[in-house]
């Protein structure tokens, strides 16, 4: 082979490599700026291409992932002013599913709204982050993010399997420990970053991911088989919830898998057997009151 042939499939095999390689995330990303003038849109959109960049085109695993495997998730980010400079308030909202067996159906594993998001950004600059050092806080937040949204997915597939991810989402909280901006210590609200990963570690709350397992692996998977089957082992998720939350109700972990799966949960028992329906109204009713007057529809629904 002639010493052209040698670079060229050399150049072909890179290519290649580069088409085929897959991270693990497939995420939209949308940064949004009501109010704001046209300047400071402008700006906002390279952003918005950048965060793109930088969620889909870094590896945060050691996994290689198959085109079909990239855990789809969105982030969104409402942009309200511009403090002063390159600095920006704003509110983040992410969302993660994950697809079911056999079906065309993707489960929500995670929605939360994070108010507490303030950031600097010059435009065309590098989005530096490193997982041992905290080097700003739009990177941080947004690291910190991808690791649970990550962690969580894989949760969903064996027990606990997430832990390594959810760990690096911990290591993050550690280090902004020091950061200026909010939402990363214990002491600023109940319903933030740094409680967020204390609740997943919390041995209180250890059940809760081990009823995501159930629910997605046990329960949803496996419905195109046999659907009373699969809806039970989604009961017993749901037994399991409620056991956590009579040890410890309105944890910060429960409230954000109720407001992922509430939904998703009245479609699925609204042509349930009536005891089913009863039993998951109790259930439901019990460790999301605030949502009991939409868990009371499952049983208006004819079987």
């Amino acid at each position: 082979m002639s010493k052209v042939n040698v670079v060229f499939f050399s150049i072909l095999i890179v290519v290649c490599c580069k088409v085929f390689a897959q991270t693990e995330m497939n995420c939209m990303i949308s940064v949004s700026s009501p109010g704001m003038n046209e300047t400071d849109r402008a700006i906002l959109r390279t952003l918005q291409s950048d965060l793109y960049e930088f969620v889909n085109q870094r590896n945060w695993t050691d996994y290689q992932f198959q085109p079909r495997e990239r855990i789809e998730a969105s982030i969104s980010i409402n942009v309200s002013e511009r403090i002063g400079g390159d600095e920006y308030r704003a509110t983040i909202s992410i969302q993660s599913r994950r697809p079911i067996y056999r079906t065309s159906y993707d489960s929500p594993v995670f929605n939360h709204l994070d108010r507490d998001f303030q950031f600097r950004y010059v435009e065309n600059q590098p989005l530096d982050y490193a997982d041992n050092v905290f080097t700003s806080n739009l990177t941080s937040v947004i690291a910190f993010y991808v690791y649970i949204i990550i962690g969580l997915d894989f949760d969903t597939f064996s027990p606990f399997g997430g832990t390594p991810y959810l760990e690096k989402a911990q290591n993050i909280v550690n280090l902004a420990q020091n950061a200026p901006e909010r939402g990363w210590k214990s002491f600023e609200s109940q319903r933030n970053r740094y409680w967020l990963v204390e609740n997943l570690f919390n041995t209180t709350y250890r059940n809760i991911r081990q009823a995501m397992y159930t629910y997605h692996r046990l329960g949803f998977d496996t419905m195109t088989e046999n659907l009373d089957l699969g809806r039970a082992e989604v009961i017993t998720a749901l037994e399991t919830l409620q056991r956590t939350h009579r040890e410890r109700p309105g944890s910060f972990l429960m409230q954000i898998v109720m407001t992922t799966k509430s939904d998703e949960l009245v479609n699925l028992f609204t042509q349930a057997a009536p005891m089913d329906k009863t039993k998951a109204i109790t259930i439901l009713s019990e460790i999301d009151p605030s949502n009991s007057a939409k868990y009371r529809r499952i049983e208006r629904e004819d079987s």
